[in-house]
């Protein structure tokens, strides 16, 4: 199989099913929760996501943004075409998906006015510069031996996530839950406004905004429900306090869990703190490994 149809099946995959860990926790949610609102608002959505997946439909007609992350293995390089035919592979995924037109028209200003309108084609819907690292940092939970290998991430982003996100920086006072409490207020702020709740936030912190937010791609890409850290929980339970409850109908199940990622920090009295309320169809992620 060819890299591009690897990425296209992977993109539809990523649009159209949840990982088993999500589904684990939509059903620890339903026994939890007493709310029968709550409790209608998770059923339907697990039964969308059974249609979806059956159907091969997406789960949302925002089919999202495609961000790449590609992690290079020990004594590994690209290939010459390598990265036009992950990019082949996407305009074929949201062809055949098929995915929401979404590429607008026109130049610079054009495009920011939306003033020529949208091209009818979903594979027009293009994804922004890859992010690529290595894979060496053993002291990592999401370490795993990758020698001789590529590992491709795709990581669709809906639009709804996007307007409640925040990147900012913020005096830490030598104190970790600081930055922590600062995070959950941003959350608190713009989960009652996001509508598709149960969400599972993401939070990234680096020393600049490209540092947070990439902390933050991939805190979405290798969060894991299953595997909740420490500080994952605490930020689980207190926006879960906040009553929002699924879709806004109140109830225990706010959040189905965190993903939070820390990189390395500058010493200084600042942090950058990156925040993304997703809603219940994200982090949609596939993964795809080639040798």
């Amino acid at each position: 199989m060819d890299l591009s149809l690897k990425i296209e099946k992977a993109l539809i995959k990523a649009s159209t099913s949840y990982p088993q860990d999500r589904i684990s926790a939509f059903e620890r949610a339903l026994k939890i929760e007493t709310n029968e609102n709550a409790i209608w608002a998770l059923k339907l959505i697990l039964e969308n996501a059974e249609i979806a997946s059956g159907k091969k439909l997406p789960l949302c007609d925002d089919t999202g943004i495609p961000h790449v992350f590609i992690e290079l293995g020990k004594d590994t390089m690209l290939p010459s075409e390598f990265l036009e035919d992950i990019k082949k592979g996407i305009a074929r995924g949201f062809k055949n998906l098929p995915g929401r037109p979404m590429a607008v028209k026109g130049n610079d200003l054009e495009r920011l006015s939306q003033s020529k309108g949208l091209y009818d084609e979903s594979e027009k819907v293009i994804a922004p510069s890859f992010l690529i690292d290595n894979c060496n940092n053993k002291n990592t939970k999401e370490y795993t031996e990758l020698e001789g290998k590529i590992r491709i991430h795709l990581l669709l982003l809906g639009g709804g996530p996007e307007i409640r996100a925040n990147t900012y920086r913020v005096f830490h006072k030598r104190d970790y839950k600081e930055v922590l409490n600062i995070a959950i207020d941003r959350l608190k702020e713009n989960l009652s406004f996001l509508g598709c709740t149960p969400s599972i936030p993401a939070i990234g912190i680096g020393r600049t905004h490209f540092e947070a937010n990439s902390q933050l791609f991939k805190a979405m890409i290798y969060g894991n429900l299953n595997n909740q850290s420490k500080n994952e929980k605490y930020i689980t339970d207190e926006l879960n306090n906040t009553n929002i409850g699924p879709m806004g109908f109140g109830g225990k199940t706010t959040v189905l869990g965190s993903f939070v990622k820390i990189g390395p920090q500058r010493a200084s009295g600042v942090r950058i703190l990156a925040t993304r309320p997703s809603c219940f169809v994200e982090p949609r992620v596939a993964t795809v490994e080639i040798d």
